[in-house]
C-alpha cells in the first residue's frame, strides 16, 4: 500500500464541537434552545443535510434548505477552529506512515473553502500528498470519483490504496473505486448504525490500530509498495 487516504470530519479531525456551536448559534437565531453535544456528535459526518434535519426538521427538498445551509456554513466559518482538534493518536500515525515511505492524503465531502483553512491551522496541507474536497469533483461520496481523483493526483493505483472513514458511504466509495476500506470506529458513528455490517476490510477502535493492521498485511503491502 503506497497511499492511505483519510476522511476529515470524524477520522482525522474532531470537528463536532465547532459544528455543534454553529448549529446551536443558528438555532438561537430562530429562538430555539441549544441541543446537547451528544445529540449532535453522531450525525456530524453526514454533513449539513443531517445537521439541518436535526436542528430544524427540514430536508434538502424543503424551500428553506438552501438558505439555511448557507447561513449554517457562514456561522461555522466564523468558529471553524475554536475547539477542533486532531483525534488523539493521529499525529503519531501520520508520522509513522511518512517514516514508512508511504504517502497519505485527504478525501472529504467538506467544501474546499472550509477544508483548506482547517488543514492550514493544523499544518497538514503541506504534508498531505493530495486534498480532495466535496466540491473538487462533480460527484461526492458514495460515488468513487473523489477517491479516483486522489489516485490521479498522486499517480497511485486504487489497488495500492486504502481509505479510512467513519461512515458507510466511505466504505462504499472505497470499494467502488477498487480500494480497501477501514472504518474509524472512534469517529461519529451513531448507536443505531452497525459498522460490522458495512463489509469493510478492517475496523479501527483508535487511530493507532491502523499501524498493526498494516503490519499484519505486510506481505501484500510489501509486494505492492513500489507500484506507484
Amino acid at each position: 500500500m503506497s497511499l492511505i487516504l483519510f476522511d476529515l470530519d470524524g477520522t482525522l479531525l474532531d470537528t463536532a464541537p465547532d459544528l455543534g456551536t454553529a448549529l446551536n448559534t443558528q438555532r438561537a437565531e430562530h429562538k430555539l434552545s441549544p441541543l446537547p453535544p451528544e445529540r449532535i456528535r453522531p450525525i456530524v459526518s453526514h454533513g449539513t443535510p443531517a445537521l439541518l434535519k436535526l436542528g430544524f426538521g427540514i430536508e434538502p427538498n424543503d424551500s428553506r434548505f438552501a438558505g439555511m445551509r448557507v447561513r449554517l456554513l457562514e456561522i461555522y466559518r466564523g468558529c471553524l477552529n475554536q475547539e477542533t482538534q486532531l483525534f488523539p493518536g493521529i499525529e503519531a500515525v501520520l508520522l509513522n506512515i511518512e517514516q514508512r515511505g508511504m504517502r497519505w492524503g485527504i478525501v472529504t465531502n467538506k467544501p474546499g473553502a472550509l477544508t483548506e483553512p482547517l488543514l492550514q491551522a493544523f499544518n497538514l496541507n503541506e504534508r498531505a500528498a493530495c486534498v480532495v474536497s466535496g466540491d473538487t469533483t462533480p460527484r461526492r461520496k458514495p460515488h468513487p470519483d473523489q477517491l479516483l481523483h486522489a489516485c490521479t493526483l498522486t499517480g497511485c493505483s486504487p489497488a495500492n490504496s486504502i481509505y479510512v472513514g467513519d461512515a458507510q458511504r466511505d466504505v462504499e466509495a472505497a470499494h467502488a473505486a477498487g480500494m480497501r476500506a477501514l472504518v474509524a470506529l472512534y469517529g461519529y458513528i451513531d448507536v443505531s448504525e452497525s459498522p460490522a455490517d458495512w463489509q469493510a476490510d478492517g475496523l479501527l477502535r483508535n487511530p493507532a490500530e491502523l499501524l498493526p493492521w498494516l503490519d499484519e498485511n505486510s506481505a501484500a503491502v510489501g509486494a505492492q509498495r513500489t507500484a506507484c
